[in-house]
């Protein structure tokens, strides 16, 4: 049998051709994948055809368990069919048991799209009474301490945990276990522990369902930039992502004053790529086109419902938000 072994920022996996092969996969996973025994990989990815999109992929954790996504096995995973000849494209869709994920290779990397991230607890899934969504610092009792985890599904479930205590002194290899098989969790889950450095900056570990901890996790980096913002530990990442996508609208081809770039920041912070602005000048541009074209917006919903009302909101009040909505809610004796 012919294997290829990949890795991506360190989560390493050996991936099979597997459009003609039958095999018990759960159990060549186990084989495959021990360190000292094995290949010695944190997963086996399969690469299968799909009527849906442009490959199928399946990915089998080490002890045999599938899992429902995988970012870095995803990047993986296109990499593998783009050097292997099996497409002649660079942007892709891959069907996979958590749905279709795009992505886009370039010559020395690959991007994917996660998703979007799932809060409601029976869609993670989590057994709790809890209603209020997101769930944010759940405690989960352990017979030696409490861990307060927030819960999130990128695809597959994820309860991250935010310590004071530096996450390289945390017991995760005996804590770890102990979470994944927490009876919280019916389909178990992944567990990751996060020091806050500064804004904007964090740092991981992880604890992979049904592999242990590894070096990286695509959708645990996800999950815990997700959580991050939810607790009001993230970054404002407007300069990133939208400097990256109006960048590469205009390596297609794209001009900043065509209609198509007319959207809030496009031409913004394409004035900003073409060097007519600084970066700082350029944002606080995309914020005041934005705020004054959610005013134009509310004012033109307003002359057709009097029920729509306006709330002013910034950093300091944000986190009050729901609740200033929901007691105008209750003075308006509205039924949702």
């Amino acid at each position: 049998m012919k294997f290829t072994k990949m890795q991506a920022t360190g989560n390493d996996f050996v991936v099979l051709d597997a459009f003609q092969l039958e095999q018990d996969w759960p159990d060549l996973a186990g084989a495959m994948c021990k360190r000292r025994f094995g290949i010695g990989a944190d997963g086996l990815i399969l690469v299968l055809s799909s009527d849906k999109a442009d490959f199928r992929m399946r990915i089998f954790n080490p002890d045999g368990s599938e899992a429902e996504a995988c970012g870095n096995g995803l990047r993986c995973f296109v990499r593998y069919v783009i050097e292997k000849g099996l497409t002649g494209k660079t942007r892709l869709v891959i069907e996979t048991p958590a749905g279709a994920r795009e992505a886009q290779a370039t010559s020395d990397a690959v991007r994917v799209a996660m998703g979007l991230p799932e809060f409601a607890p029976d869609k993670i899934p989590v057994r709790i009474e809890r209603v209020t969504v997101p769930v944010l610092d759940y405690p989960i009792k352990l017979a030696d301490r409490e861990i307060k985890t927030s819960f999130v599904s990128m695809g597959n479930p994820h309860a991250v945990c935010f310590l004071d205590q530096p996450v390289a002194d945390f017991p995760l290899t005996v804590i770890g276990p102990q979470i994944e098989h927490h009876q919280v969790f019916p389909s178990r889950t992944n567990f990751e522990i996060v020091n806050v450095v500064g804004k904007g900056s964090l740092r991981a570990r992880v604890w992979e369902r049904g592999a242990g901890e590894t070096l990286s996790c695509g959708s645990g980096a996800c999950a815990v930039a997700v959580a991050a913002r939810l607790q009001g530990f993230g970054d404002d990442t407007i300069e990133q992502g939208l400097v990256e996508e109006v960048s590469d609208l205009i390596g297609r081809g794209y001009s900043p004053d065509l209609p198509s770039m007319s959207s809030v920041g496009y031409q913004e912070i394409g004035r900003f790529l073409s060097g007519e602005t600084d970066l700082a000048t350029a944002v606080q541009r995309v914020k005041y086109e934005t705020h004054r074209f959610a005013r134009h917006q509310y004012a033109w919903f307003r002359l057709r419902d009097e029920r729509i009302h306006w709330f002013e909101s910034n950093e300091e009040t944000g986190n009050q938000a729901l609740e200033l909505i929901f007691r105008w809610l209750d003075r308006c004796n509205y039924v949702m």
